[in-house]
């Protein structure tokens, strides 16, 4: 047990180390090319949102909730509101959404 967890914590150190590392050996120059720059500065972002958007039709009792809240969300966003306003309303809004579903059930 405690070798089997040794092992996967020695994995994950070096794919972590590999993952950081390859940049810098790959890239030693600076890049010029302004395509592959835009390409480096949009992965965070479309990695993100990649992970975030699926997870949002689920955290809720109904898709049509979590739906009314991303939409919400995209709204204020939008319009420039602040992260917390943004938040705290998206959620109000899919809470809203739940009970109006739960109360025509």
């Amino acid at each position: 047990m405690t070798a089997k967890l040794l092992v996967y914590i020695l994995v994950m150190a070096g794919v972590t180390y590999l993952v950081r590392m390859l940049p810098l050996m790959v890239f030693r120059r600076k890049i010029r090319s302004r395509y592959v720059q835009s390409f480096l500065y949009y992965v965070p972002y479309a990695v993100l949102g990649a992970m975030t958007i699926p997870a949002v039709f689920y955290a809720t009792g109904s898709v049509v909730s979590a739906s009314v809240g991303l939409a919400a969300a995209f709204v204020l966003a939008f319009f420039g509101k602040s992260l917390i306003v943004v938040a705290l309303s998206a959620s109000a809004a899919a809470f809203a959404a739940e009970l109006i579903i739960g109360a025509v059930k």
